[in-house]
């Protein structure tokens, strides 16, 4: 026998495995997807280096030249005679700043309040299906109320209840956290109901009827057993409540109750822009209106892939 047929064939590597996975081969057969990835990287990448990136802190007031005020897009200033991209606002705030910090804004509020609603309404959906009995009950029927009310109408309550207990001198810097508890508390549900009727089918299996033989406590086979086997819908809904959740963050901000003025998400932007709307000043209002939009697109259209490519019964 030969050398060359004595040689075993190579493993291939870690990263080739994973390149070649079903998972990642379905990601590349979909243009759709790629191009949504594509555009939530780009601007969550343009969100968390905004400090390196964006030429001006828009919201240092020792940079603004309120001269600048309305400067067109790429037109020079008609008294200072500088240029922006995307132009200025009524303060003389680059636009172009503006929306790169405001992004970084709306990102954290969604993304906290994802987990925050993700992690709540998987351990009350664990604590239901498992347990059953009174306790499913009442998880239940909460859920149930919850859902004869509008999302951002429990948002708003709660924003107002947490924000009129909190001390007026810590209002304005608590205000980030108070909307991320309320956007949070607002979209549990749809996690609980997800979760417990998974855990309901999975309960009944043999794996987890072997876990309570050998005396497992029912706190580690929840987790330790059903979780894992869960996850793969929790995770598509965790990717579309994200756009929702920033959606609901720009409009508790657009109606004045969400991001402080000191702090603006592209909601406050949008809400400041359309202010100016019919006087000429269009930009204000269209490139975080824009932006906005094409986050929340790119998002929606990744979580509609990623629940088809985690589907079994579509391979």
């Amino acid at each position: 026998m030969s050398d060359q047929a004595a040689t075993p064939t190579p493993t291939p590597g870690r990263l080739r495995r994973a390149w070649d996975s079903d998972f990642l081969y379905t990601f590349r057969r979909a243009p759709v997807a790629v191009v949504s990835a594509l555009i939530v990287v780009v601007l969550m990448l343009a969100a968390v280096f905004a400090p390196l990136i964006a030429p001006y802190n828009p919201f240092d007031p020792a940079t603004l030249n309120l001269m600048n005020g309305f400067t067109p897009p790429g037109e020079p200033n008609a008294f200072t005679g500088e240029s922006f991209w995307l132009g200025t606002d009524d303060q003389g705030r680059d636009v172009f700043s503006t929306i790169l910090y405001g992004m970084r804004i709306s990102l954290f509020v969604g993304f906290s309040a994802v987990l925050l609603a993700m992690v709540l309404g998987v351990l009350l959906g664990l604590l239901a299906g498992y347990l059953g009995g009174w306790t499913e009950t009442i998880i239940m029927r909460i859920a149930d109320v919850q859902l004869t009310f509008p999302a951002i109408l429990v948002a708003m309550l709660i924003f107002g209840i947490a924000k009129g207990i909190t001390p007026p001198e810590y209002r304005d810097q608590m205000a980030i956290w108070v909307l991320i508890l309320a956007i949070g508390l607002s979209d549990w549900v749809q996690f609980a109901r997800v979760v417990r009727g998974a855990t309901l089918v999975e309960k009944n299996k043999e794996y987890i009827q072997a876990a309570r033989l050998v005396g497992r406590s029912p706190f580690a086979i929840m987790l330790r057993h059903i979780l894992p086997n869960v996850l793969n819908p929790v995770l598509v809904i965790a990717t579309i409540s994200l756009a929702l959740a920033i959606i609901a963050e720009a409009t508790l901000s657009f109606l004045g109750v969400g991001a402080p003025p000191t702090k603006p998400s592209l909601g406050t932007l949008i809400r400041i822009g359309q202010e100016f709307m019919f006087s000429g000043e269009w930009w204000i209002l269209f490139f975080p209106a824009a932006t906005l939009l094409a986050l929340a697109l790119s998002i929606n259209l990744l979580g509609d892939w990623l629940r088809d490519a985690l589907n079994p019964r579509l391979r």
